[in-house]
């Protein structure tokens, strides 16, 4: 279920802060908030974003805002699907 409308997007205050505060300085700014949604006030701006291991460097674009900041730093590694190998039948 979606956040009520009435409330507004949730934004973490300091993330909000830290992004406020950042001028011009192109240093990625860390969080641990990845349940916080992507404003317009952060496309520009790159965000080192936690995803339980380490700190995924993001740089927001207009087409993240409405996101979730969590969404663009996945917490699983894909390693493929089982593999197909080739047998070799032996003739005795």
């Amino acid at each position: 279920m979606s956040r009520s409308s009435k409330k507004g997007p949730y934004i973490d205050k300091n993330l909000g802060k830290k992004i406020a505060a950042q001028k011009g300085d192109s240093t990625p700014i860390k969080t641990y908030a990845r349940n916080s949604q992507v404003a317009p006030e952060f496309v520009g701006h790159n965000l080192s974003i936690y995803n339980g291991k380490k700190f995924i460097n993001v740089y927001v674009t207009e087409d993240m805002v409405g996101h979730r900041v969590g969404e663009f730093a996945p917490t699983r590694t894909f390693k493929g699907h089982g593999r197909v190998v080739k047998r070799v039948i032996e003739k005795t």
